[in-house]
């Protein structure tokens, strides 16, 4: 079954009791027990299980080609689950340049509860080989990276943590299921940060992982959900559900307009270097071509005149609104050195780009303008 139509139809069911074809949002933190002991849904209390997150796991995971999946709070809460699954002394392989809440749970909290990391540059597979250890556990892959807008290989990368017996998780929140499907070139988990495209309309929080196979790991996973309760709400899982019927529409609409946006941007004086894999001046160009159905909606630029030059567009800019976050109907600029802070990655020129479904001549004109005004200061 085509992705269209698992958007639309995968977790959605009509209403057995009233026949509705919108599900409805279950608020209750409680169910009645069957006078044998039983449960007539199977759900017993909210933190376990609810109907509405159960419809969404069976979505996400038909859309990843998952055998399960798990729906939390936030993309932070899926990714803390992974690490907090871990043991003390297991050792983890995690990319220099990935959202900095990823690298900061791993220096900031997990070290100080025993678990080992290293980071590397994951272009370069000669140089995570180098870090693997018979501890290591997870190999975790951010394609396309945040902010430097990376592309890295799937597959070479998944085999790397196999040969000593690791998984492979892949963050695919900026790809999404509609560009890039990592189970199926040998990854074992992959996160969402659902809050994002997924949820496609800024406003939702949450986060979630499929796994390829239901295993003990996956069974600890599951655990750790329904003990540890961090878990989205059931309107937030009912948000997310309506904002994935229209996913594969609305990824088209990211896709075309970040290519017109990246395209015009490669051509500016103020404009030192676009980070798009679309361009094929993108060092990851090729391996996105082999790994991904389009080249996502998401690029970073850096200006000539540095960080002043950087904040200065920022300010002249009137459809891009100064934002965290990604993936909305919305496009949203965001200076991430002065927000990820002395850890950051980010060069101080670089701007992160979340291209939007306004139409791309307008975003356009509103770049050319601010653009041409910071070249006559």
């Amino acid at each position: 079954m085509r992705i269209e139509t698992l958007a639309v139809h995968a977790g959605h069911l009509p209403d057995p009791s009233t026949g509705a074809v919108t599900t409805p949002i279950h608020l209750s933190t409680t169910f009645e027990r069957e006078p044998d002991g039983g449960y007539r849904g199977g759900h017993v209390y909210g933190r376990t299980s609810n109907p509405n997150r159960t419809s969404l796991e069976e979505a996400l995971a038909a859309l990843e080609n998952g055998e399960v999946a798990l729906a939390y709070a936030s993309g932070s809460a899926a990714t803390m689950a992974v690490f907090q699954a871990l043991s003390p002394g297991d050792h983890v392989i995690a990319p220099d340049d990935a959202y900095y809440g990823t690298l900061r749970q791993l220096r900031e909290i997990f070290a100080g509860w025993g678990l080992e990391a290293d980071v590397a540059d994951m272009t370069d597979l000669d140089a995570v080989k180098r870090l693997l250890r018979p501890t290591t556990k997870i190999v975790w892959v951010e394609t396309p990276s945040n902010p430097l807008v990376r592309v890295v290989d799937i597959d070479g990368l998944a085999k790397l943590a196999h040969s000593v017996g690791a998984r492979c998780v892949v963050d695919n929140t900026w790809a999404t299921p509609v560009l890039q499907l990592p189970l199926a070139i040998g990854a074992d988990i992959v996160m969402h940060s659902t809050t994002k495209f997924l949820g496609g309309h800024s406003d939702l929080l949450g986060g979630a992982l499929v796994a390829k196979k239901n295993d003990e790991f996956v069974e600890r996973l599951s655990l750790m959900q329904k003990v540890g309760g961090a878990i989205p709400s059931p309107f937030d899982c009912w948000l997310l559900m309506r904002g994935i019927r229209t996913l594969p529409w609305r990824m088209r609409a990211h896709c075309e307009n970040a290519g017109v946006v990246a395209r015009y941007l490669e051509t500016h004086p103020a404009i030192e270097r676009v980070h798009y894999p679309g361009l094929e001046s993108h060092s990851g160009h090729a391996i996105a071509r082999r790994q991904m159905n389009d080249f996502g909606g998401m690029m970073a630029i850096q200006l000539v005149g540095g960080e002043a030059a950087a904040l200065e567009l920022t300010r002249r800019l009137n459809l891009f609104t100064r934002a965290t976050s990604l993936g909305g109907t919305e496009s949203l600029i965001e200076h991430r050195a002065s927000v990820e802070g002395p850890t950051t990655m980010s060069p101080v020129n670089l701007l992160r780009i979340s291209v939007g479904l306004e139409h791309p001549e307008d975003l356009i004109d509103d770049l050319h303008q601010a653009l041409d005004a910071i070249l006559n200061l």
